[in-house]
């Protein structure tokens, strides 16, 4: 028996190495407007909404796109790659397994848009999805994670969520959540009810819930 009623996953960077995905779509696109994008630029736009990311993109290129269309052709972009071939994060499917063995409810809580999260939910057990184009309010306010909570019928204060951004752990401890931390492109401050271990390798139900004891 765990002491935690669900586990709320972000997915980019977390369940799934897309960050590199997301980088290669952002420099072609600067590439085809004769435009230089850099890592740094990337690394901006980290755990955002996909918005936010795309008026970054449209302002930062000084490209006749607005910001929407930047949206749809990264999600374009990311969900086709997606479909061909999926690079899972260390752990991360294997504790999703464990979870589910275990009837701990689990839901995806992420920034990217229903086409891009589409092959990754159809390969694993989520109760609940919530999506970047569900939420008005997206990460770092609490909506999206709040909106997990309901959508399994658990209180967010009993949940742990699992995440690898400053933005995703802002949003999953507003909603009242612990949040464990795994950094992988950028560093995330230490804060109360969250923890920073290096990687999900190894982890099991049991060990997720000592990491608050």
């Amino acid at each position: 028996m765990t002491s935690y009623a669900a586990v709320l996953w972000d997915l980019d960077g977390t369940i799934v190495d897309t960050e590199p995905l997301w980088m290669a779509a952002e420099h072609d696109l600067a590439a085809a407007h004769g435009k230089i994008w850099t890592e740094e630029d990337a690394l901006q736009l980290v755990g955002n909404s996909l918005i936010a990311s795309g008026e970054y993109i449209r302002t930062k290129l000084e490209i006749d796109m607005t910001a929407e269309q930047v949206v749809d052709y990264l999600v374009e972009r990311l969900a086709a790659s997606l479909r061909q071939h999926i690079d899972w994060r260390p752990g991360a499917r294997e504790l999703i397994a464990a979870l589910d063995e275990a009837g701990v409810p689990q839901a995806l809580v992420t920034m990217s848009y229903a086409p891009i999260a589409e092959p990754v939910v159809a390969a694993l057990p989520f109760a609940a999805v919530v999506t970047g184009d569900a939420v008005e309010r997206p990460k770092p306010f609490p909506d999206p994670y709040l909106l997990a909570a309901e959508s399994l019928g658990v209180d967010p204060t009993q949940c742990i969520a699992i995440e690898d951004s400053g933005t995703g752990s802002t949003s999953a401890n507003a909603a009242g959540c612990k949040v464990v931390v795994v950094p992988h492109f950028v560093n995330v401050p230490e804060a109360e009810r969250r923890v920073l271990i290096p990687t999900l390798e190894g982890v099991t139900p049991a060990a997720l819930a000592e990491l608050f004891a």
